[in-house]
């Protein structure tokens, strides 16, 4: 099955989402965010188990009916509701819309995981710590795990990530004379001139408006551009030192024509990585199946390979999308909702479908581990193991990357001071330093404590 180009989209975390609640949405069962929560016994889940329950669970990932009904068949007396209620804008908007009004809204919900920061604000999401979710932290990698528990707490259970890596076309790079994918930055670099005079291919695109692409690059780079304690004080920090190396770095290459910045995930994007127009396609894990549905005609002639290192011998990567499943304080089936999210995320039955009939790239371990999943070979990649490839980048990610709690105004921030200046090839850290502006003043007028 592949995944169609709307579900890869949104996985990107390029989506605004607006209107968000910063206030007056707290939760109504005990143990929602800010709460207090006794620790709940094995007796208590195993009576919660037994007792006919209904279930309602908002997500836009497709079939996983499949998945529910494993669930369902473990727990035969819980019933689930899957719905589709929209993906991005419009999903976080029935949400919040539903949470606001305190009816309406579901008992488990797919949350991306730069979104958890404006749920965990306004009290809305369920602690699962007291459920046992602690228990199961070691059974995922360390910085997926902490992009749902940067603390105490525990707000979802993850689902899927986006390490990331390079995708690029072997026969394209041959022709320039490159027979190994770039190691540094700086190989990269002399790679895309070497490309462009040869082929006239741009070795790569960096989408004008995509915020998720460069924050992964930040990522990378060991940018920490923002943080967020939980309550009303927040770091932002986008033209640091750090982030600016990275943004002359793009200057430099947009500003040579070496690198295109076409707007991503429209018609004519998908024809350039299917006509040779771009060499390589900077992505995240779940780019490899999404560029197979995108560009059929071209398999066997893409490689991947880790991202391009800073410093010779290195050996990091940026994440860019993924999700959680998270309970929603609001339910009246705190027990039995967890039991949903932990299982459809943790059962190693479920989390295999998830990897292998969803195409969602995992941050379990154990499927990370499984021969099933990385000895795959890919004819679209050359009979490459591209599922290992990953899943060693996956090893790779800093695990100490947060988010604001107003990531919907970070997005549509980008896109007017960031994105303009890349789409017109202009100095980046000069965006930058529009950004951080346009971002410290949005916080204080929030009330936020800006440090």
């Amino acid at each position: 099955m592949r995944k169609s180009r709307s579900t890869a989209a949104s996985l990107v975390g390029g989506t605004v989402v607006l209107g968000l609640v910063l206030t007056g949405c707290t939760g109504g069962s005990d143990g929602g965010g800010g709460g207090t929560q006794d620790e709940i016994t094995q007796e208590q889940i195993d009576e919660a188990m037994q007792t006919p329950t209904e279930l309602t669970f908002w997500t836009w990932v497709p079939d996983i009916e499949l998945e529910v009904a494993m669930f369902e068949e473990a727990y035969p007396e819980i019933d689930v509701t899957v719905e589709n209620v929209g993906q991005g804008l419009a999903h976080y908007q029935k949400l919040r819309s539903a949470l606001e009004a305190g009816e309406g809204a579901p008992d488990v919900a797919q949350v991306e995981y730069q979104y958890i920061p404006s749920f965990v604000l306004s009290e809305s999401l369920l602690d699962l710590a007291p459920y046992g979710a602690d228990d199961i932290s070691g059974d995922y990698v360390e910085w997926a795990w902490n992009q749902v528990s940067p603390g105490d707490e525990v707000w979802g259970i993850p689902q899927d990530v986006g390490p990331m890596g390079n995708l690029y076309r072997e026969d394209i790079l041959a022709a320039a004379g490159i027979t190994e994918p770039p190691a540094t930055w700086e190989e990269y670099a002399t790679a895309a001139q070497a490309v462009k005079d040869a082929t006239g291919s741009y070795i790569s695109n960096v989408g004008a408006t995509q915020a998720g692409q460069m924050i992964g690059f930040f990522w990378q780079a060991g940018v920490k551009p923002f943080g967020y304690d939980g309550a009303e004080t927040v770091t932002i920090d986008v033209n640091s030192d750090e982030a600016k190396q990275v943004a002359d770095y793009w200057t430099e290459l947009i500003q040579a024509d070496l690198i295109s910045t076409d707007v991503d995930f429209n018609d004519e994007w998908y024809q350039a990585l299917a006509n040779g127009k771009y060499a390589g396609w900077l992505t995240a894990a779940w780019g490899p199946v999404f560029l197979q549905g995108t560009a059929e005609g071209t398999s066997g002639l893409w490689r991947a390979a880790p991202l391009p290192q800073w410093s010779e011998g290195e050996n990091v990567s940026g994440n860019w999308g993924g999700s959680s499943d998270a309970v929603l304080a609001t339910s009246e089936n705190p027990i039995a909702a967890y039991m949903l999210a932990q299982f459809i995320n943790h059962d190693e039955a479920s989390a295999m479908s998830l990897a292998t009939e969803q195409f969602l790239f995992p941050p379990q371990v154990s499927v990370l581990e499984d021969p099933a999943f990385v000895d795959q070979k890919s004819e679209f990649y050359g009979g490459q193991e591209v599922n290992a490839l990953f899943a060693e980048i996956s090893e790779t990610v800093d695990t100490d990357f947060e988010w604001l709690p107003f990531m919907d105004y970070v997005y549509s921030s980008y896109e007017e001071t960031m994105g303009t200046v890349i789409a017109d090839k202009g100095d980046i850290s000069d965006a930058l330093d529009a950004w951080q502006d346009q971002l410290v003043s949005y916080a204080e007028s929030q009330g936020f404590t800006v440090e």
